[in-house]
């Protein structure tokens, strides 16, 4: 992405965004930069009326009933609305040199992801996809930690919840975990076999995808938004290393081989517990969105990171969608 070059004549000492939708994510969003010292929150724009108006209020800021009011007010955005607009508003906003924190996942089709890549740069914007799980301080944690994994389990569990429900649990649970997968294992998918199914929406309610590296990693991968409990870990097994990794809690669990019998639980090992209790992933993760458009550098994770994310849940969607057919049948 062409975004080293890109120089803004309008780029002032305290940076001006707006956040687009307000609802259950973007309200967090307005609060998180209306606190930041060096970020001026021009307005909030969300097309009911009385979100817009509340938060504004609460933030001390403008409200905006439309996206398009906020163009040429702003030099970044965050847009928060339901994934089948992030397409058309992120359009927008780069068409007229903003740069952009799209909510995962990046849009609903691939085509509309390339198309927004490109578009990003040909104006020299910046996108940074919403995953906020890479901003988690136990991932973060494991950074050097991980090495080549060759099996890595996980599962997100969630009480039934009344939002996200306009897309799969694919791209409203599962996706963040894909995208922790692909920057762990550093390698291409080869093979994907998946199944799910809806339960209670016209979605698939839940799912599970078993991933084949190119490398030799496999991944088994588990989403369900209709469990009796909220479970969020993930398990890395690389060689003399086990890795466990609790996002709710943000607790890491490292196993490691000492080649010493007489320590650990299992012969051999040494444990290695850690606790993030004071983080806040979503200010972390603004912040260095912030950091990125100020100094002009890669965010974190990037729209092809996003796009990369994208594809493998669309492949996911389409064989629980083949399998469901044949079922019918």
């Amino acid at each position: 992405m062409n975004t080293m070059n890109k120089q803004k004549s309008q780029i002032l000492p305290r940076l001006r965004v707006g956040v687009v939708g307000v609802g259950y994510l973007g309200k967090f969003h307005a609060e998180k930069y209306a606190h930041m010292p060096d970020v001026e929150l021009v307005g909030v724009a969300d097309a009911n009326h009385d979100h817009a108006d509340a938060i504004a209020r609460q933030h001390g800021t403008r409200a905006f009933y439309s996206h398009k009011d906020l163009i040429g007010k702003v030099d970044a955005v965050s847009i928060a609305v339901p994934t089948e607009h992030h397409y058309a508003i992120s359009r927008d906003f780069l068409e007229n040199d903003v740069d952009l924190l799209i909510e995962k996942p990046i849009t609903s089709r691939l085509d509309q992801a390339d198309d927004l890549l490109q578009l990003a740069e040909r104006h020299g914007c910046i996108i940074q996809v919403g995953h906020l799980e890479r901003f988690n301080p136990a991932v973060v944690a494991l950074e050097g930690v991980v090495h080549q994994p060759l099996f890595i389990e996980s599962h997100r569990l969630s009480l039934f919840k009344e939002r996200g429900l306009d897309v799969s649990v694919v791209l409203d649970l599962m996706i963040h975990d894909i995208d922790i997968i692909l920057n762990f294992v550093k390698s291409k998918v080869s093979t994907i076999h998946a199944a799910g199914i809806p339960v209670i929406t016209p979605n698939a309610d839940i799912a599970n995808a078993r991933l084949e590296f190119e490398n030799g990693c496999i991944a088994n991968v588990t989403a369900s938004r209709i469990s009796m409990k909220n479970e969020r870990k993930i398990r890395l097994f690389q060689k003399k290393a086990y890795i466990s990794v609790n996002f709710a809690n943000r607790e890491i669990t490292i196993v490691r081989q000492t080649g010493d019998p007489s320590q650990g639980v299992v012969p051999g090992t040494a444990l290695d517990q850690r606790c993030f209790s004071q983080a806040d992933a979503l200010d972390d993760e603004l912040k260095s969105f912030v950091k990125a458009v100020v100094h002009r550098q890669v965010p974190e994770v990037t729209g092809q990171m996003g796009r990369d994310a994208l594809k493998i849940a669309l492949s996911i969607m389409d064989q629980i969608q083949q399998t469901s057919q044949r079922l019918v049948r």
